[in-house]
């Protein structure tokens, strides 16, 4: 990664956000990679140029120059075949695979058509057995009648630059880094595991009767029944309704000693 544009990043001024529309990425961004002039390295300086597809999605969060749910990045496309316009969709451990057709980017003032744009997701394996990820991707385009190819005939270069933004369903920070997506290891047992200090082992259940066991389990909690807290209002009423019975049954001996005594 290039040290300069790193300096640059690290000298953005606090609370700085990188939320570019469609529109901007196109006008701002792309359009200044891929017909630079002579302001263009303050443009996009944020911006890193990487071949995402000779790395798995996950790998991308620590190689993009700024980024917290979403990363950019300028990559080339290679052809899928040398006479054709289909891109490469290959990537290391799997492929990105379209979820639909190309949408226009369209202006916000008047209705010219400013580029393209596609939506992908990251599959992992070979096609068509491919397993689905929650790792997505938008591809934005400049349009073919932009500029004119001078690549050699049997080139598999087919676009120079187009810009990609990457992005999970779901936040993906590490200390230090960032999750890898299909990678990372998720803690389900987390919630259960936090009674384990409260049941007994089972060699202190050895020897122990069933309602012993069903008391104790009652007793300290389990995880399939945990303690429930009783709400402050219903609390009272069982309080009141204590008493009512305590008072019954103090009534009871009462009226039981009575009888003894006149027998």
């Amino acid at each position: 990664m290039d040290g300069n544009n790193r300096s640059n990043v690290a000298n953005l001024p606090p609370g700085f956000r990188f939320h570019p529309t469609d529109e901007e990425l196109i006008i701002h961004y792309l359009n200044q990679k891929v017909f630079p002039s002579s302001n263009h390295h303050l443009m996009f300086s944020i911006i890193a140029d990487v071949n995402i597809y000779k790395f798995n999605p996950w790998e991308l969060p620590d190689k993009a120059l700024f980024g917290e749910n979403e990363w950019f990045f300028f990559s080339p496309r290679e052809r899928k075949y040398p006479n054709g316009t289909r891109p490469n969709r290959a990537a290391a451990s799997g492929y990105w695979k379209a979820t639909g057709t190309d949408k226009p980017i369209i202006a916000s003032v008047g209705s010219q058509c400013l580029g393209m744009k596609k939506a992908l997701v990251f599959y992992k394996g070979r096609p068509p057995k491919g397993v689905k990820t929650d790792w997505m991707m938008i591809e934005y385009r400049l349009l073919d009648d932009c500029f004119v190819s001078q690549r050699p005939k049997g080139s598999m270069q087919l676009d120079d630059w187009v810009l990609c933004r990457v992005s999970h369903k779901g936040k993906v920070p590490l200390a230090g880094g960032y999750l890898q997506g299909q990678e990372m290891a998720i803690q389900i047992t987390i919630g259960i595991n936090e009674y384990d200090h409260q049941l007994p082992t089972m060699d202190q259940m050895v020897g122990l009767e069933s309602e012993e066991l069903d008391e104790k389990v009652f007793q300290e909690g389990s995880p399939e029944y945990p303690p429930t807290p009783i709400d402050t209002s219903v609390r009272e009423v069982l309080k009141s309704i204590e008493r009512v019975l305590s008072v019954g049954a103090l009534d009871e001996l009462v009226m039981a000693s009575s009888s003894n005594d006149g027998v």
